[in-house]
């Protein structure tokens, strides 16, 4: 029973990590109907930043510098091509950001090498027990960090100007451009978004019990693409849920490995794909999604 517990308070901070990264996704697909595929070298590149800086900077400045460079790699990516190419078949869009994730990916692969890369996070291996149960100090800051950020992004989705604005575009942008909203500034504040919040789930996916960042760091990420999907890929609250529930499947097949050997090794982190395609084959437009999305 304790390992279970144990295990739930892990596979819930794990989601809300998941949650951050979904929110990215589903920010930009509600703004441009593009599917971000670079978004896991965002998140590699602000955790690089991150890392390769801590110990000169300190890690909270060095988390500033990676922020910023996630929000600066996901504007380049919508000033320099979206925007250039806004209105052509979303589709293409979709596949030029598989481009742009393949060329990031390398060029970081490159300068990571084999290397461990720690951010100096303020956790690190500390342990909490909270009501008897042992878990790590960065999963309960996850939780706490990732339910503030969700918070503020739930409450400027729905009073900012911005936020009214990307609702508007969302629902019929044709009518929303007549009406005076700036699509481009609505877009590009989305990118920025979703950069940062990349950059800042990077540090707790990388935190211990995890032992650093390495150059998988950011295809790791990719198991947050079935918690968007799953939660629907125009809902941001179903990137809450949809990070939750990848979040528990995961940590629960991999912490009950070894009761059921007939899976193999390494289950676990299948689970969130095999998840995903249950809940498709029941309900195309994801949990809370709208019924009638285009899917790429």
């Amino acid at each position: 029973m304790t390992k279970f517990v144990e295990l739930m308070i892990q596979g819930v901070s794990l989601g809300f990590i998941y949650a951050l990264i979904a929110l990215g996704f589903v920010v930009i697909f509600k703004a441009t109907e593009v599917v971000n595929f670079a978004h896991g070298s965002l998140l590699l590149l602000g955790g690089y930043v991150v890392g390769v800086n801590h110990q000169r900077f300190g890690f909270w400045l060095a988390l500033l510098f990676g922020v910023a460079a996630a929000a600066l790699g996901a504007l380049l990516i919508e000033v320099v091509l979206i925007r250039r190419l806004r209105g052509r078949d979303t589709n293409s869009l979709a596949i030029l950001t598989i481009g742009v994730d393949i060329i990031m990916l390398t060029e970081l692969t490159r300068r990571i090498g084999s290397q461990v890369l720690s951010t100096g996070d303020p956790w690190g291996s500390k342990l909490v027990t909270v009501a008897g149960f042992t878990v790590p100090q960065s999963r309960i800051a996850a939780i706490v960090v990732a339910i503030v950020l969700m918070g503020l992004f739930f409450t400027a989705y729905k009073f900012s100007s911005w936020g009214v604005a990307t609702r508007a575009a969302a629902e019929d942008s044709e009518a929303a451009a007549l009406m005076g909203i700036r699509l481009g500034r609505v877009s590009m504040l989305s990118w920025v978004i979703a950069g940062a919040l990349a950059a800042i789930a990077a540090i707790f996916l990388v935190a211990f019990p995890t032992p650093g960042l390495t150059n998988t760091t950011g295809l790791i990420a990719f198991r947050a693409f079935p918690a968007a999907i799953l939660g629907g890929l125009d809902s941001t609250a179903g990137a809450l849920l949809g990070g939750i529930v990848v979040g528990l499947a995961e940590t629960l097949t991999s912490g009950y490995e070894d009761k059921m050997p007939f899976l193999g090794g390494g289950f676990g982190s299948i689970m969130p794909y095999i998840v995903m395609i249950l809940v498709l084959l029941w309900r195309p437009s994801g949990l809370l999604g709208t019924k009638d999305i285009a899917r790429v």
